[in-house]
């Protein structure tokens, strides 16, 4: 059980505790109830109250034995009797249900409204009858006296079905297209609906006829609501035979007087959610309403608030035992929440014990995951080297990673990482250590990189004035302090470099500029003293002479020479520098040497004259001259002696000698192939059997 004391009003989540495993059999469940402690101390006021996956509506009978509640997946309803504080039964159903009411005093007569148009009648032991209305259905009523069903929903007409008769009777017709809920008073059972265009029709079921009409969206806009759009009518409960609470689909809760068209009282969640139930608290005059993320608890004469539940799932409705303090709310997750609130009534008569021990309860921490058991995923396991383990007992597989024993998963820490607890331990001594600092004098101690500017950002800082002055030291002290910036003081590859082009011609600018302030204020400093603001800038206006403009020129003139020797040292720099290449690449023998072919020379490459002269001194005179033929037909000058020269020539296609040689093997390999090939007629033939000879009956070999 948890604890929680919201603006000072304590309230106990019976939900919270110790979570077992589903996949853990029902007798490794009772061996750990046995042992754990904090599982026996756990409490469980009703065993199995939860749902496979969603609860959507809740709902208590009114001799206050049973507690029906309706959820998915698949659609089913439960049935609990508080006085077993166990399941009496469950039954499926055909569809989701929007929502339901026990008409009798026990659950023996209950009647379901399905999203797909289907009114389930069930009794004690099953279901009774079934029927369909003609359009979606969204919310009903029961009229006790006449036994007439009032249904409402995508249609402007509302239904009535006589239970008595057994049939549809004529429907009544609102002024809205659509309707969303509806309810009938307990006291003079006045029938009131809800519409999509933000009123109220009230209507007497006697005759059958609209007695009054509301306009809930234009008297929800007001100074201290925020509307966006226009509000729908979302909630509706009548309190007793004058008061009427109405839910807007944009958050407000307007309480009603009905002999009057204006609400007493206007609440708004401050969410911007449709308000989805509503429920009076009699003895402290105090109103509960939900919206999808929180439940607000308030004053209904004052609106002040008294307190508020916010769960971690969506809530889909909320149910109070009457008479109690203790609240139910469906919501999105399989468990039902449960609260009980002390201050709002006692604990009901079935759990009359919750009064003691809320007395002895002390506050305790929600486990978010099993406290036995650690999620890991294929990552982790890698690196604690255990996954060799998957697909064994000792992990359980669960979404994207996989549940297992957390002892087992220390151990694996331990030996992965030996030293993590000296790591943990020297973090929390440098802690200690650092906290201990704080309370001694604090110096200005600059990083270690972009040191000059870190001490600008704290000389512009401690220089504090007014103005434009105070300004920038507050944004100096900001670049320091924040967070985003700590890189620039902390990474090297953001240090300044300060021998750059574009920081040496960039210097003289600001340091000029430095200067120009440096020197206006030492000299109004020197001429004037501080005076109110309108007269100061009287002073300004009349003392400004000529020597501000001298002042201001010869300023420039020192800014344009200190710019133009930056200039004149980066080119000096630069000459500097290419001179020192080009000596350096003459000391390595970088430069290339050119040399010149003598007369009457060919150039060949090496060892390429050597073999053609030896192979023109084997030829004979014949091949000498066939050589030549060969040469003059692919090269012929003509002309006359001085211009005119004509050079024809022709290509020859030079093959390659791996070309050559490869053309050559596949030749010789087509001759061998050829001689060794062999006639295949002798297999195709069929072989002629010849008869057999045989002896004594048996064939003779």
């Amino acid at each position: 059980m948890q604890v929680s004391t919201p603006n000072n009003v304590k309230i106990y989540n019976l939900i919270a505790g110790k979570t077992l495993p589903e996949w853990l059999t029902d007798r490794k469940k009772r061996d750990l109830q046995k042992k754990d402690a904090d599982i026996q101390r756990r409490i469980q006021l009703i065993q199995d109250f939860e749902m496979p996956a969603v609860s959507n509506c809740i709902r208590s009978s009114r001799d206050g034995q049973y507690l029906m509640v309706t959820g998915t997946y698949k659609p089913r309803v439960r049935c609990y009797e508080v006085a077993q504080m166990s399941m009496k039964f469950e039954r499926g159903l055909d569809a989701e249900v929007v929502t339901f009411d026990i008409l009798s005093e026990d659950y023996s007569k209950v009647v379901f409204l399905h999203c797909d148009r289907y009114v389930e009648f069930h009794a004690q032991y099953g279901r009774y009858y079934r029927t369909r209305i003609p359009k979606v259905g969204r919310d009903f009523s029961f009229h006790y006296p006449s036994c007439d069903l009032y249904f409402v929903g995508a249609s402007r007409e509302v239904y009535r079905l006589n239970l008595e008769q057994g049939r549809f009777l004529n429907p009544l017709v609102t002024n809205s297209v659509e309707s969303n809920v509806c309810d009938i008073n307990p006291v003079h059972q006045l029938f009131a609906c809800g519409t999509v265009e933000g009123r109220i029709e009230c209507w007497d079921p006697r005759v059958r006829s609209r007695v009054g009409e509301l306009d809930c969206a234009l008297s929800s806009i007001t100074e201290d609501t925020m509307v966006e759009g226009l509000p729908a009518i979302s909630a509706l409960k009548f309190k007793d035979g004058l008061t009427m609470a109405v839910g807007t689909s944009t958050g407000q809760i307007l309480l009603y007087d009905i002999r009057s068209n204006r609400p007493v009282l206007v609440k708004d969640h401050h969410y911007g959610l449709p308000i989805n139930s509503i429920e009076f608290n009699d003895p402290q005059d105090l109103v509960l309403s939900t919206d999808s993320k929180i439940l607000k608890i308030w004053n209904k004469h004052t609106g002040k608030a008294y307190t508020s539940i916010e769960p971690e799932s969506e809530i889909n409705q909320l149910h109070v035992w009457p008479d109690s303090g203790l609240i139910f709310m469906a919501n999105e997750e399989p468990k039902v929440l449960t609260y009980f609130v002390p201050s709002l009534g006692p604990a009901p008569r079935w759990c009359s014990f919750m009064d003691n021990l809320t007395e002895e309860l002390e506050e305790m921490e929600t486990p978010t995951v099993y406290d036995d058991y650690k999620f890991v995923t294929d990552t982790d396991l890698e690196n604690l080297g255990l996954a060799h383990l998957i697909g064994s007992p000792l992990l359980r597989a669960y979404m994207h990673g996989y549940f297992m024993d957390i002892r087992l998963y220390q151990k694996a820490k331990t030996i992965a990482e030996p030293f993590a607890y000296e790591e943990y331990r020297r973090n929390k001594i440098r802690q200690k250590i650092e906290e201990t600092r704080d309370s001694r004098v604090k110096t200005n101690k600059l990083p270690k990189v972009n040191r000059d500017l870190a001490q600008r950002l704290i000389e512009e800082e401690d220089d504090k004035g007014e103005g434009k002055k105070k300004k920038k030291a507050k944004e100096a002290s900001s670049l320091l302090q924040d967070d985003r910036f700590s890189a620039l003081f902390s990474n090297p590859e953001f240090q300044v470099d300060t021998e750059t082009e574009e920081f040496r011609l960039l210097n003289p600018v600001v340091r000029q500029q430095k200067k120009k302030k440096r020197e206006k204020r030492e000299k109004l400093e020197d001429q004037f003293q501080e005076v109110e603001e309108d007269e100061e800038e009287q002073e300004e206006v009349e003392g400004r002479g000529s020597d501000d403009d001298s002042s201001s020129s010869e300023d420039d003139r020192d800014l344009v020479e200190e710019l133009r020797k930056q200039h004149r040292d980066i080119r000096r720099e630069r000459a500097l520098q290419h001179k020192a290449e080009r000596e350096r690449d003459a000391a390595t023998n970088l430069t290339p040497k050119f040399y010149e072919l003598k007369m009457g020379e060919e150039f060949m490459k090496d060892g390429e004259g050597r073999k053609d002269s030896k192979r023109k001194m084997k030829a004979s005179l014949g091949e000498r001259v066939q050589l030549q033929e060969e040469t003059d037909k692919m090269l012929r000058l003509s002309g006359q002696a001085v211009g005119s020269k004509e050079l024809t020539f022709n290509l020859r296609k030079v093959e390659k000698p791996r070309e050559t040689q490869r053309k050559l093997d596949e030749a010789q390999h087509r001759l061998e192939r050829k001689e060794v090939r062999r006639s295949a007629g002798q297999y195709l033939k069929k072989p002629r059997t010849k008869p057999g000879t045989f002896w004594k009956g048996k064939k003779k070999k």
